[in-house]
């Protein structure tokens, strides 16, 4: 990205462990409600009729028709409570009727229709409505033994309820409630209930749906509010409810079984074989280049180093990788792509970037219009944002979308970082000649990524799962953006500016994280593999590139055993000075991370477990034991292991590799 620009993506996101393996959450149930059949006839049931039982994996749950309250009782005889009743009123309910699987009833002051029934070993609850309005439910986290909490905030948390540092408002969860769609990298959460039992949460319909966290007697419990609205075709909602072992990733396996039953679960194994290009993710890190680094000398560099894998990036400036550089970065085997962005739309005589700089009318003719008919103003307060659909609408004739792609991988780039495109973030365009809903958004958004994967190695920043099976990789889904980082970006005192060119203080200055922030995003006490538990062996996820390995000094050692702990490559921004500084540090952590991500980036993540008490050892296995990687970082040596180090194993390895970050040196 050229200096002019302003920060791509910035915006607002808004106990020891058993072993799990994600085969065993893979939730199957045939029982059904009552007796078999369609019957019409009412369905017997204990309080006059209020309430519903549902077979599921692992036990009973009780839905009350009157309040939407659901508990469930347990195989080995433990009551929870998955949630407390709706916190908006529901009025009386109609006649509950017996279906195949299930039962159905309504709230006629409401307009809802309700459906409860078994759905692959889970309880699903699905709502219609025929007006609009929204409604607040489930309400969880209110049962006693709810101990922790689990939630995709970048590669996930767990937090345990009575922590008074998220209770508080430094640790900024119980501010405003957050876009299931837009703020979680998936559409889930989850509760631990005391040992051994817990309950995921999945929100398959996350548009128009949002979750809230609040502290009541100093502990966290969540509430999920969906509006349902005609225009933005949000007028159904379902939730699923899945008793679980209280394995803090297990609703990471829930929701992977469910994309995986609803044939939505991408496989890099696949990706690769229809374009092998993608076989280069494997093992490598990921840099983006500026000045020296980014020419056929600075690629040589790398190779020389003994970096076997890369993946370079480069902004859409004025200066970008040339021919003899992207042809050094081939020979060398490392991918080359470009950055570029079909969001914004600026003013051709005008625009900061060439990004977005557009022929003919594109700008302001594409431009997402709201409610009152004025354009959608762009990120930074720059242009517009231009719609997806009139782009898609134009293709036939006008190839905007093609000829900006061809002129970008002229120089012979194999890749493509195309930003935002697979982000939370969709616009419902009320305009005339290109009207769209936020689901026809990510419909016109796959259309033009499923292109531009057929001849590249596709990426995006955050990618939602909904992108996962057109994806190879993508740039900010492992970070756990905590709202106060948005306040220290803007400190450009601090953080640092958009200058000089070559290397902008913006990537290239260290930054001390404040306490706070650096607790919410980076302490392993709370992160857990909820995201690579999902989509693990789908696309290769790594950090935000703003926030490369050398920009936060005092989190190095952390962030190098994370990354070798979930199988996940380092994001680096390099210039020809930090190459010079960091190159041969950065072909060690590449040396020992390549042949463990060659052989399991393709496997999904089967176990988490942590070995001791106060969380700082952890253990992941991938493929079922063919990669096992142990982590401490604590400063207590744990059987063998010192602190601040890793040991990773392939099955065959007669010991294991072992790696201390901080030992290293540039």
């Amino acid at each position: 990205m050229d200096s002019k620009i302003a920060p791509r993506g910035g915006r607002t996101r808004t106990r020891t462990g058993t072993r799990v393996l994600a085969a065993s959450l893979v939730l199957t149930a045939t029982a059904t409600v009552g007796a078999s059949g369609c019957s019409s006839q009412a369905v017997a049931g204990t309080a006059a009729g209020r309430h519903v039982d549902i077979p599921v994996k692992g036990g009973t749950a009780t839905v009350d028709t009157g309040s939407l309250a659901v508990n469930a009782r347990t195989t080995d005889g433990k009551t929870l409570e998955l949630s407390a009743p709706a916190g908006t009123g529901l009025g009386t309910p109609g006649p509950v009727r017996r279906t195949g699987d299930g039962a159905r009833w309504s709230y006629p002051d409401r307009g809802l229709t309700v459906t409860a029934r078994a759905d692959h070993g889970r309880l699903r609850i699905s709502m219609k409505a025929d007006r609009d309005g929204s409604v607040t439910w489930p309400v969880t986290g209110t049962d006693r033994a709810a101990s922790a909490v689990q939630l995709p905030r970048g590669e996930g948390l767990d937090i345990p309820v009575r922590d008074t540092f998220w209770n508080s408002a430094e640790g900024g969860l119980t501010g405003d409630a957050i876009d299931v769609g837009g703020g979680l990298e998936l559409p889930l959460w989850g509760y631990t209930m005391g040992s051994g039992h817990g309950v995921s949460y999945l929100a398959p319909t996350d548009l128009g749906t949002s979750l809230k966290f609040r502290s009541e007697g100093g502990q966290l419990r969540t509430s999920t509010t969906h509006d349902f609205n005609g225009g933005d075709g949000t007028r159904d909602y379902t939730v699923t409810l899945a008793l679980t072992d209280g394995n803090p990733v297990a609703p990471g396996a829930d929701y992977r079984a469910w994309l995986g039953e609803h044939g939505q679960l991408g496989s890099l194994r696949d990706k690769i074989g229809q374009n092998p290009a993608n076989g280069k993710l494997l093992g490598a890190f990921h840099a983006y280049v500026w000045g020296d680094a980014r020419k056929a000398a600075g690629v040589e560099q790398l190779r020389k180093l003994g970096v076997d894998r890369m993946w370079l990036g480069y902004d859409a400036g004025p200066d970008p990788m040339d021919a003899a550089a992207v042809k050094a970065a081939k020979k060398a085997g490392y991918l080359v792509g470009p950055y570029d962005s079909f969001a914004n739309g600026q003013d051709p005589k005008t625009a900061d970037s060439p990004t977005s700089a557009w022929p003919g009318t594109v700008y302001p003719d594409f431009c997402v219009q709201d409610a009152k008919g004025k354009p959608q103003t762009g990120f930074g307060n720059r242009g517009c944002y231009l719609g997806s659909r009139a782009f898609e609408q134009a293709e036939p004739k006008h190839h905007y979308l093609a000829d900006r792609t061809r002129a970008m991988t002229a120089n012979g780039a194999d890749s493509y970082f195309l930003d935002v495109d697979a982000t939370g973030e969709v616009f419902r365009d009320h305009s005339a000649g290109h009207p769209m809903t936020k689901a026809q958004d990510r419909d016109s958004r796959l259309a033009r990524m499923r292109r531009l994967a057929k001849n590249l190695v596709l990426g995006s920043e955050s990618a939602q799962p909904w992108a996962n099976k057109v994806l190879a990789f993508d740039h900010g889904a492992a970070t756990p953006v905590a709202d106060g980082l948005w306040k220290l970006q803007r400190d450009k005192e601090t953080w640092g500016g958009y200058y000089p060119q070559n290397a902008p203080k913006t990537f290239f200055k260290p930054v001390e994280l404040p306490a706070g922030l650096a607790k919410a995003m980076y302490d392993p006490v709370y992160r857990v593999p909820l995201y690579e538990t999902a989509l693990h062996s789908s696309l290769v996820n790594a950090e935000r590139w703003e926030l490369s390995y050398d920009k936060l000094p005092r989190q190095k050692t952390d962030r190098a055993l994370l990354a070798m702990l979930y199988n996940i490559p380092l994001n680096y921004v390099l210039d020809g000075p930090s190459l010079k500084k960091s190159g041969t540090e950065l072909a060690a952590l590449q040396k020992y991370f390549s042949p463990l991500h060659k052989a399991a980036g393709t496997e999904k993540l089967t176990s988490f477990r942590r070995l001791t008490g106060d969380n700082l050892v952890q253990r992941t296995e991938f493929g079922g034991g063919k990669l096992t990687v142990t982590a401490n970082f604590g400063k207590t040596p744990h059987a063998g292991l010192p602190g601040g180090c890793v040991d990773a194993k392939l099955r065959g390895d007669q010991q294991p590799r072992r790696l201390c970050p901080a030992q290293l040196t540039g």
